[in-house]
């Protein structure tokens, strides 16, 4: 044991605290008494007034905190830390076309971003081209529309993939978004040992969050673990799975919640990848996360330092894990979009900072930061180039990148960190005993979870028992507005005008034999219970679009309708 404090020391701070409270803090509260009856994390977490040693005395330093680098990585999976490497920045892009996608992110490129991010529109996420009547009024509008491989061409033009990772928030898609990257970069003479980057690839959170499903769950996660399999056997550098909090979070759920649902739909894959023959080892190392980054400062930083103190527990003691590195809760960070306000604009770009420097704080590996115009609209180029700024200069100047994990031994710090692992490991413990994170999914369990919070959360504000300024604090009678900075302005119809004319000219010069044979191969396959993958990458490079190979997938697997929640 190694214990921080000696209970002889204890002893003295217990009578000093008695004293304090007795003496010194009566004083206090007569001149200035508390502003309100109790304060409380986003979480609805007590916060004491004071912390001492005594909230920490139990506190084994290697059990809990250790050095970093070292299980059980409270402190960082990396020994440097940021001494060594900066997180990657990672700007979320992606509106209209493939050819205006592509305009963005060489521009970001070029102001320093050292990672790409891609949005997609919502017929993309969904599975359907563009030229889909479903589609109509949504290619674009919130991303970039692919509805086949020339697009993804198209957005990669002039972009070396083997020198640049990517990120692609795409879930149901995920298999065919990832086998057009694939087969773009192989057009570019890129071997697959260059390929890096990560698709999202997690459909658990999709029924609880986000709702962009097709399939049914179990369909859902096979597809989502053909995707894992294929890309450790065949892709070293590609993250196959980000498991996403994220969502979660921007769905309503407390920072409690957000992490005990993002480990247990973790757990799930585990067991789902294992039960397929896998070694823990083989597949633990390429797994990745991805968090939310609130408002709520000190909370989410003991969120992420709790959050991979967990996840090493887990790999280590529920799975055997044996290499360092599947141990590791290796995670990628958005600041929170539902922190952002139409009201009061420019009060955004503060938000945006200081949930970016809880992110850092935390221990993020990389870093996407929001744009003070997003409650608008996709971002402009100024507010894009402003939110990278922002995190340039947490990086280069503040100083808070100089030493790993600074605010370890804060007393608060290390008592908040320990109570969200506590309340998260009691999500954990109810869905284990529901059978894991499918059933409690079907039983409607962290939906109505996060309705609950949402619901309590808005009452708050709403009640002015949570404040938001701008918003029921501090609030101004006229609208404050954007000024001299140029809104993006898409031209919806025009881009979903090309789009169904690209798709036309594709379909009429492919070589509609090897395009038919591709798709039933590809039927077979899923009908047989293979790995995907393979057939989907045929079908891509046959000039297959996503509406079609996820129409042939539909065809076997069915599509899931959510039943009524109460």
């Amino acid at each position: 044991m190694a214990r921080l404090f000696n209970e002889e020391t204890l002893k003295i701070i217990e009578e000093r605290l008695k004293k304090w409270e007795k003496e010194t803090l009566p004083k206090s509260l007569s001149k200035y008494p508390l502003r309100q009856d109790s304060f409380r994390t986003h979480s609805n977490i007590e916060v004491k007034g004071v912390y001492t040693p005594l909230d920490i005395r139990n506190m084994d330093y290697f059990e809990k905190l250790g050095l970093p680098g070292e299980y059980p990585f409270t402190r960082g999976i990396h020994a440097t830390m940021y001494r060594g490497r900066i997180w990657t920045m990672r700007m979320f892009s992606g509106y209209g076309s493939a050819e205006d996608t592509n305009k963005r992110l060489k521009f970001l490129i070029e102001h320093g971003e050292t990672g790409l991010s891609l949005a997609f529109d919502f017929p993309t996420l969904v599975g359907i081209d563009a030229d889909d009547p479903m589609a109509s009024g949504e290619v674009g509008v919130c991303g970039v529309s692919v509805s086949s491989i020339e697009d993804m061409e198209i957005i990669f033009d002039g972009i070396n993939m083997g020198e640049i990772t990517t990120n692609m928030t795409i879930n149901p898609p995920a298999p065919v978004l990832l086998a057009m990257y694939v087969a773009t970069a192989e057009k570019q003479g890129v071997p697959y040992d260059r390929i890096g980057g990560t698709t999202q690839n997690d459909p658990l959170k999709e029924f609880i969050a986000q709702k962009s499903y097709v399939f049914p769950p179990e369909p859902a996660v096979k597809l989502a673990m053909d995707v894992v399999e294929w890309s450790v056997r065949n892709l070293p550098k590609w993250n196959p799975i980000s498991i996403s909090g994220y969502h979660i979070r921007e769905a309503g759920s407390t920072a409690v919640q957000e992490l005990a649902f993002t480990i247990a739909n973790g757990i799930e894959y585990v067991r789902h990848l294992i039960n397929r023959g896998m070694d823990v080892d083989e597949f633990a190392p390429r797994l990745s996360f991805f968090f939310d980054s609130h408002i709520n400062f000190f909370e989410e930083i003991a969120k992420f330092r709790a959050a991979r103190r967990m996840w090493a527990k887990i790999m280590k003691e529920w799975f055997n894990a044996k290499k360092e590195r599947s141990l590791w809760l290796r995670f990628h960070t958005q600041t929170a979009g539902v922190s952002l306000t139409a009201q009061q604009p420019y009060n955004n770009i503060i938000r945006t900072t200081i949930e970016a420097l809880a992110a850092v704080l935390g221990g993020t590996q990389s870093l996407h930061t929001n744009a003070l115009d997003e409650p608008f609209r996709v971002p402009s180029e100024f507010a894009a180039k402003l939110a990278l700024r922002t995190q340039q200069i947490i990086a280069f100047e503040t100083g808070v990148a100089d030493t790993v994990d600074p605010l370890a031994g804060s007393y608060y710090v290390e008592w908040l960190t320990d109570k969200i692992e506590e309340e998260a490991w009691k999500y954990i413990d109810r869905i284990e005993m529901m059978g894991g994170m499918i059933e409690a999914v079907k039983r409607g369990y962290p939906q109505r979870e996060i309705t609950d919070a949402s619901f309590r959360f808005q009452k708050e504000v709403e009640e002015g028992r949570r404040y938001i300024v701008g918003v029921n604090i501090f609030v101004e009678e006229e609208d404050e507005e954007i000024r001299n900075v140029p809104l993006l302005d898409i031209n919806q119809k025009e881009i979903e005008m090309r789009q169904r004319e690209r798709l036309r000219r594709l379909r009429e010069r492919r070589d509609k034999a090897r395009w038919e044979r591709s798709l039933k191969n590809l039927k077979r396959a899923a009908e047989k219970g293979e790995n995907v993958m393979p057939y989907i990458l045929q079908a891509v490079k046959s000039y297959a679009t996503l509406g079609e190979i996820m129409s042939t997938l539909k065809e076997v697997y069915g599509i899931w309708v959510e039943p009524p929640i109460y």
